[in-house]
C-alpha cells in the first residue's frame, strides 16, 4: 500500500501565528506612529493554512474601537513590510484587524448576572 502524505502540520500554523502576534505587537507599539492608535492588546492571530490573509483580534484600553480598526488596516500594508523583514517564512499574510468585543461581552454578562442576584430575595438563598 502506497503511503498516505501527511496533512500539514497545525502546530506550523499555530507557532506562525503566535510569532506574528508577538511581533506585531512590538511593531505596533514601537514603530507605528499613527496617533488614532492608542493603547492596543493584540488577542490573537489566526493564520489561513496557505498564509495568505491572517486575521489579527485585538482589544482597547481606551479609545475607540473604529478608529483604531480604521487606523490599524491603514497601517497593514507597513507592518506586513515590517514582518517580512523578521520572519523567515515564505509568505507573510495579508493583515486584517478585528476589533475582538469579547472584554465588552463578558463585562456585560457580569453586569446581568449581578443585577439577577441582587434582584433575588434573601429567603430565596
Amino acid at each position: 500500500m502506497a503511503k498516505k502524505p501527511k496533512p500539514a502540520a497545525p502546530q506550523r500554523s499555530f507557532k506562525i501565528a503566535d510569532q506574528i502576534q508577538r511581533d506585531l505587537a512590538e511593531l505596533i507599539a514601537r514603530e507605528l506612529k499613527d496617533p488614532r492608535v492608542g493603547m492596543v492588546t493584540l488577542q490573537s492571530v489566526q493564520v489561513t493554512p496557505d498564509y495568505a490573509h491572517a486575521k489579527v483580534y485585538f482589544s482597547l484600553l481606551v479609545g475607540d474601537p473604529d478608529t483604531t480598526q480604521e487606523a490599524l488596516n491603514q497601517g497593514a500594508g507597513f507592518l506586513r513590510n515590517a514582518l517580512f523583514k523578521r520572519l523567515h517564512i515564505h509568505t507573510v499574510p495579508t493583515l486584517h484587524f478585528i476589533y475582538d468585543r469579547t472584554q465588552e461581552r463578558a463585562a456585560d454578562m457580569n453586569a446581568l448576572i449581578a443585577k439577577a442576584v441582587a434582584s433575588r430575595g434573601p429567603e430565596q438563598d
